[in-house]
């Protein structure tokens, strides 16, 4: 990362990012800020979680979305606005456009989480789902704005928009004076923009990480000069952007310290642990700075770490396959493929031999045709569920010693 720069001839200033607050006061929530005593304890330093999950939208989107509409003109507002949005900042405009009287348009990516585009259209937006990408779908409100004449209302490359998010670190730093670093998720970059004018202007000591999902490394690339591919569907699509802006890359390059990127198992284990140990649910990119930490203990060991939730609005079928998956790579949940001879009491033998051992049934297929063993062999595949991953071996031990053959099938993020 090059060396950092000041603020004053920035795009955005402390000044703009104070204004925004007193325009958004009583309209969006001033979220709780709480340390998680588990997470610290977990992960070597002082954590504390920002809840904008917990905004009327379930994310920080509201604050940009509403300062930038209070900026229009009547003219503007009575013509409407059109956004583009992978989901987050569609609801936020949608939702505070209907409040203040403004008809609005978002087009939205194919792909994006059916939740988010039901949301949407729900605050009362037309929403037009065009695009295979966050880009192509920009393009196509690009045109449509000059085709209605509707005013665009851009995610994160507008100043309005990134003081309105960098009210999120005056109230953190109001809470928590003595924070000594910010980890802020990434996607085009507005969020950590704001965040990084506002904390720099109030405590210019504090240090500020950036965090992106390893498969969209966009700004990672612009900061460091790097050439690392974008490609496939990422947990956290809410910051899968090609190309992040040309205000809010000026502002990361002056103000942020360092960028780190996250696996996608990084990201599904911190969605996992927010919901068990903080009862709280967030999507892929709201649990990025925990992730982060995760991956990196040593970078923040001792410090005090103030996390931001970005967003909660993650898909119940997707959010149930996270949940699973990580009860896996735990070894709580896991398939056994067993070879059997194929005669009577063979599956009570298993069955019993499991009870055993402590571990119960999930889930029970018997094949008998479609395998490569012998025509007098079967293939029984069951799910179980054991208390971690040493009663797991326990347990397929157990099942060895009474004579059968056991393989452990595949978990999520590494074979056994």
């Amino acid at each position: 990362m090059p060396a950092l720069g000041s603020s004053t001839a920035l795009p955005v200033t402390i000044d703009d990012v104070q204004a925004a607050a007193g325009r958004l006061a009583g309209a969006v929530l001033d979220t709780d800020f709480d340390p998680s005593r588990t997470l610290s304890d977990i992960l070597g330093c002082e954590i504390w979680l920002k809840f904008e999950n917990l905004q009327f939208t379930a994310s920080f989107k509201e604050r940009g979305a509403l300062n930038r509409l209070l900026h229009l003109t009547d003219e503007e507002r009575r013509r409407g606005v059109i956004a583009m949005s992978a989901g987050n900042h569609a609801q936020g405009v949608a939702y505070h456009a209907r409040r203040l009287g403004i008809p609005a348009t978002i087009v939205m990516p194919l792909g994006t989480p059916m939740v988010k585009v039901e949301n949407t259209r729900g605050h009362g937006a037309e929403v037009l789902v065009e695009g295979a990408t966050l880009e192509d779908a920009a393009a196509y409100a690009r045109a449509t704005s000059d085709a209605r004449g509707l005013v665009f209302v851009h995610p994160y490359d507008d100043p309005h928009v990134i003081a309105g998010q960098g009210t999120i670190a005056l109230e953190m730093l109001r809470n928590v004076p003595d924070l000594d670093t910010l980890v802020v998720p990434i996607g085009g970059g507005g969020l950590i923009s704001g965040i990084a004018v506002a904390a720099r202007g109030i405590k210019p000591s504090i240090r500020i990480v950036g965090v992106q999902a390893g498969l969209y490394p966009s700004m990672y690339n612009v900061m460091k000069g790097g050439d690392l591919p974008m490609r496939g569907d990422t947990l956290a699509e809410g910051i899968a952007v090609k190309a992040p802006g040309r205000l809010t890359s000026e502002i990361v390059r002056a103000l942020v310290n360092d960028i780190v990127l996250v696996s996608e198992a990084d990201l599904e284990h911190a969605v996992s642990l927010l919901i068990n140990i903080e009862k709280t649910v967030v999507e892929g990119a709201g649990a990025a700075g925990l992730a982060a930490v995760l991956a990196n203990r040593s970078m923040f060991r001792g410090q005090k770490v103030g996390l931001v939730l970005c967003g909660g609005n993650i898909d119940t079928r997707l959010l149930a396959s996270v949940l699973t998956r990580e009860l896996a790579r735990e070894g709580r949940l896991s398939e056994l493929a067993i070879d059997l001879v194929d005669r009577p009491g063979q599956l009570a033998k298993v069955a019993n031999l499991l009870g055993e051992a402590g571990a119960n049934i999930v889930e029970v297929s018997h094949q008998r045709v479609f395998s490569d063993l012998p025509a007098k062999g079967a293939l029984l595949e069951v799910v179980i569920e054991t208390r971690d991953r040493a009663h797991l071996d326990a347990t397929v031990a157990r099942l060895r010693e009474g004579g059968l053959e056991v393989d452990v099938v595949t978990n999520p993020g590494g074979s056994r």
